[in-house]
């Protein structure tokens, strides 16, 4: 038994696909069936059920994916200590971030975080919360930036700033131009919402189910952009973040933004690692620069005579 098997193994547990597997390990379709195989004569076990349309792993293979990831990742853990021996601030570091935080954060810290670490390679991954908790957990992330809370008493959490929400409608609203507005106004409105996997998508309907508000039928959008667009079509109304709607994202003519009264509904982001990091001298560092992207909400709050 190898490393490599074990990688080729996992990969092919996450995408239960030979042809896709094989692809993400940058290796042809029959290697990778030739090395599974020959991990699972050397175990004496059936790790997998192969079929024509699906891959699915067996009881025991199950087991044994959750320790290759283990493995995997103290691997991935003793290369990190390599590099950081090295030049503690030099090599890559893997950062993750969620889709609705992602695109507006990035503009804010990958300059200043440049400019802290010269020779520091962030690598960046957008997934969904849940992917990036386990991408974590499993050592194929350095550091994810999610929103709490988060369960995981195998990561250490730095929180890094507060972002509320704002209500978005369309242009000619009977909202629109109102300053300040109670959450209650979203019962009478049907409220679009993300689809299911996407953080933000709870958050809302956290926010509707406290005001006993509704989502609107049959619709689920796939990104912030299409709620904006829906919205601005007259489709219905939204809770956006508060950085996908400051600069230098660009104001849209047909959607206006309405403040909440406070308390406004919020999210806390926070930076996770995992407590055994061979980054936990580097990260502290990170995560003060990160804080820093969060000023120019805490300074529009204050000059708005908002809570901190």
């Amino acid at each position: 038994m190898n490393l490599r098997d074990l990688e080729y193994f996992v990969a092919l547990a996450e995408h239960r696909h030979f042809g896709r597997a094989a692809a993400a390990c940058y290796v042809s379709q029959p290697t990778l069936s030739t090395q599974v195989r020959k991990l699972e004569a050397e175990l004496g076990l059936q790790l997998i059920e192969r079929s024509p349309r699906q891959v699915m792993l067996t009881a025991a293979g199950e087991l044994v994916v959750g320790r290759a990831r283990v493995i995997l990742a103290e691997v991935q853990d003793i290369r990190g200590i390599a590099r950081q021996a090295a030049d503690p601030r030099s090599g890559s570091l893997r950062l993750g971030i969620f889709p609705t935080l992602g695109p507006y954060l990035l503009p804010h810290i990958v300059g200043p975080v440049h400019q802290r670490f010269p020779d520091l390679e962030l690598l960046l991954v957008e997934e969904k919360t849940d992917d990036l908790h386990e991408l974590l957990r499993a050592g194929r992330l350095d550091v994810a930036i999610l929103a709490l809370p988060v369960h995981d008493e195998s990561l250490h959490a730095e929180p890094l700033f507060r972002e509320e929400f704002v209500l978005a409608v369309p242009a000619d609203h009977a909202l629109a131009g109102a300053d300040g507005v109670p959450t209650t106004v979203l019962r009478d409105h049907p409220v679009l919402l993300l689809s299911e996997g996407h953080c933000l998508r709870d958050q809302a309907l956290e926010v509707c189910h406290l005001v006993a508000a509704a989502e609107r039928d049959g619709f689920q959008a796939t990104s912030l952009e299409t709620l904006r667009h829906m919205v601005s079509a007259g489709v219905g109304i939204t809770l956006l973040p508060e950085l996908s709607v400051a600069p230098p994202v660009p104001a849209s003519p047909d959607l206006a933004l309405v403040r909440f009264e406070s308390p406004a509904p919020y999210r806390d982001i926070a930076a996770f690692w995992r407590r055994t990091s061979v980054y936990g001298d580097l990260l502290p560092e990170l995560v003060e620069v990160l804080r820093a992207a969060a000023l120019p909400l805490r300074n529009a709050k204050e000059a708005r005579g908002d809570r901190p």
